[in-house]
């Protein structure tokens, strides 16, 4: 199996194209978190990984690193579609519904359930989490956040992340509500603007 793609498709023999690349790091990812989530960090390895996405074992090395580069790896694709699709003409009108949407979703739910289980034994994983994950959303609201020159606090950035969460992410990890679809997500982030005192034009009200 090791010579066909996901579909279950020869691939030609050769140098792979750029499309081909992209495509067989997605199947190795694809594979990886359909494992994380189902099983955890501990007991998914490489070799596991390579059967499913119908590749070797050097081909993820070659392509990605070890265990924990793949990992870090599908947890920064998932910011990188999600910060893709807005920056950076877009204001947090546009980007706040897309954080909530992806965030919310059931692969990264998988992904945080894991890391959360899991810091404990492999703390280098968990800061590398959130270095690729929530640290990167936060930036991308702080670029966007109105402010003076002087205006130097990303406190705002972070308080208005936590409310594009909110209480749903947190019953989204104990499996009380299921995924939002993208009008609820983009209402849910309406109002995370709202709280946050944040107009649709992007400038704060009362000022």
């Amino acid at each position: 199996m090791a010579g066909t793609g996901s579909a279950g498709i020869a691939r030609k023999r050769g140098r792979p194209t750029e499309t081909e690349r992209t495509q067989r790091r997605d199947d190795i990812l694809d594979a990886a978190v359909r494992l994380f989530v189902d099983e955890g960090f501990e007991p998914v390895t490489l070799d596991r990984i390579a059967a499913d996405a119908h590749v070797t074992k050097r081909t993820i090395y070659t392509y990605l690193g070890d265990r924990t580069d793949v990992f870090l790896a599908a947890v920064e694709r998932l910011s990188e579609q999600t910060l893709h699709e807005a920056w950076p003409a877009d204001g947090l009108e546009q980007l706040a519904p897309k954080i909530v949407h992806a965030l919310h979703s059931d692969d990264a739910i998988g992904l945080h359930r894991l890391v959360i289980a899991e810091s404990r034994r492999f703390p280098e994983l968990a800061e590398r989490f959130y270095d690729r994950g929530p640290r990167r959303y936060i930036a991308a609201i702080d670029a966007r956040l109105p402010r003076d020159d002087s205006d130097a606090d990303h406190g705002r950035a972070e308080a208005l992340f936590a409310l594009l969460l909110g209480e749903w992410h947190r019953q989204r990890l104990l499996g009380l509500r299921p995924a939002p679809d993208r009008a609820a997500s983009a209402a849910h982030a309406r109002a995370a603007l709202d709280r946050a005192r944040i107009t649709p034009c992007g400038e704060e009200e009362g000022k």
